[in-house]
C-alpha cells in the first residue's frame, strides 16, 4: 500500500478535501483534481495506480474521461472506481463500456474506499502475474 497513486476526480471541492484525508490516512499518495479538463493530463503525468472519478460533473462526465483515460493508455489496465450519489439503469453498460468494473454510492464510509481501492490494486496485481505467466517459456 505504500506510496501507491490514486487519482480522484470531483467537482465539489469539499468532497476532494475529505477523499484527500482518507487517502492519506490510509497510507496511499492522492492526487485530487476538480476540473475535468486537466485531469487526463493530471492522470498521464503522475501515473496513478487506481482512478476514482465521479460520474456525474457538470462540462464533462466521468464516461467520457474513463474512456479517453483507457484511449491514453492503450490497453494498459489502470483500474477506475466510479463514484456517484445516483444509479441510472444504463450505468453497468456504460461502466462495461468505459472500461469501469467499480461503483461506489455516495456517500460511502472511508473503509470503503480502503477496501475498494486494495481489491482493484489487487485485481491488477493479479492481473500482471497470469499475463507474466502466460508469456513464460515452460523448459522440460
Amino acid at each position: 500500500m505504500q506510496d501507491k497513486k490514486i487519482a480522484v476526480i470531483d467537482h465539489d471541492r469539499k468532497f476532494l478535501e475529505e477523499i484527500e484525508g482518507i487517502l492519506t490516512m490510509g497510507g496511499y499518495v492522492p492526487v485530487v483534481v476538480h476540473d475535468p479538463f486537466l485531469f487526463v493530463d493530471t492522470v498521464v503525468q503522475s501515473k496513478p495506480d487506481v482512478i476514482m472519478l465521479e460520474l456525474s460533473m457538470p462540462r464533462r462526465n466521468g464516461f467520457e474521461l474513463a474512456d479517453t483515460i483507457n484511449r491514453v493508455f492503450e490497453g494498459k489496465r489502470v483500474p477506475i472506481i466510479a463514484m456517484s450519489v445516483f444509479f441510472r439503469d444504463e450505468f453497468p453498460w456504460l461502466m462495461g463500456f468505459c472500461g469501469i468494473k467499480k461503483w461506489l454510492r455516495k456517500p460511502f464510509q472511508p473503509l470503503d474506499v480502503i477496501w475498494a481501492i486494495e481489491n482493484e490494486l489487487e485485481t491488477g496485481n493479479r492481473w500482471a502475474r497470469e499475463r507474466d505467466l502466460a508469456g513464460m517459456e515452460i523448459v522440460t
